[in-house]
């Protein structure tokens, strides 16, 4: 069960950021929903789409949680892949009244997670994630995202909360497939461990984040060869 305190705040501030993407959601033309993205191959309309589409996905996820049945996200890369595209491929009011849904739909099941749990942790693409981080999972792929949009609207906009979730589920993923060991230290005061830890990486919780996202790393200072990252 998560603390309520917590649960209360998370959502709140999963509100902050959701809402703050739904914004610029909205002030995208048609034509500006073809652009590219950050995310290689694909437009904007394809990343709203798939934060459309990962607000449900994950409510499986919670549904793990509370009754201890291992679900998965799509059946398969294929599926999510169609889902995505399918949901690309209509008109942006309807696109953008599907973002709205799923964020409420997600925000609304949450409200689960502060009852008894099932399991203390599930299982995603090979990592394991504390049934208490599935909300800062979700607020991670919504500033991540809306950052891909590449627009006005950077990082540095994000709560800084909300970007410590985005680097801790970023280090998960890098954990997972086995990166290269390094020790990642937030002006902030975090410092995570991966592998042997061998080499330093400095910045402050947006410039770690926009590097181990999307490779950015304008920001970052290493006391060694800066570690080549997986591919995502």
């Amino acid at each position: 069960m998560i603390n309520t305190a917590r649960l209360r705040s998370d959502l709140s501030l999963l509100g902050r950021e959701t809402g703050m993407m739904l914004a610029t959601v909205e002030s995208l033309a048609d034509d500006e929903l073809t652009v590219a993205s950050l995310c290689e191959g694909w437009a904007r309309a394809d990343v709203i789409a798939h934060i459309a589409s990962n607000g449900r996905a994950l409510v499986k996820l919670i549904d793990w949680a509370a009754t201890g049945e291992e679900q998965q996200l799509y059946t398969s890369r294929e599926a999510r892949d169609a889902e995505i595209a399918e949901l690309a491929a209509l008109p942006r009011t309807e696109l953008v009244e599907r973002f709205r849904e799923s964020a409420a739909y997600f925000a609304e099941q949450a409200q689960r997670l502060s009852g008894d749990l099932a399991v203390d942790e599930v299982h995603l693409h090979g990592k394991a994630i504390p049934a208490t981080s599935i909300v800062a999972l979700r607020i991670s792929e919504v500033i991540v995202h809306h950052h891909d949009l590449d627009t006005t609207w950077t990082l540095e906009e994000a709560d800084l909360d909300a970007q410590l979730y985005g680097v801790e589920a970023a280090v998960r993923t890098l954990r997972a497939k086995d990166a290269p060991g390094m020790t990642l230290v937030s002006e902030e005061g975090d410092e995570w461990v991966i592998g042997d830890g061998a080499v330093r990486v400095d910045s402050d919780r947006e410039g770690l984040l926009a590097w181990l996202a999307r490779g950015q790393s304008d920001h970052v200072e290493a006391d060694g060869e800066l570690p080549q990252l997986p591919a995502w």
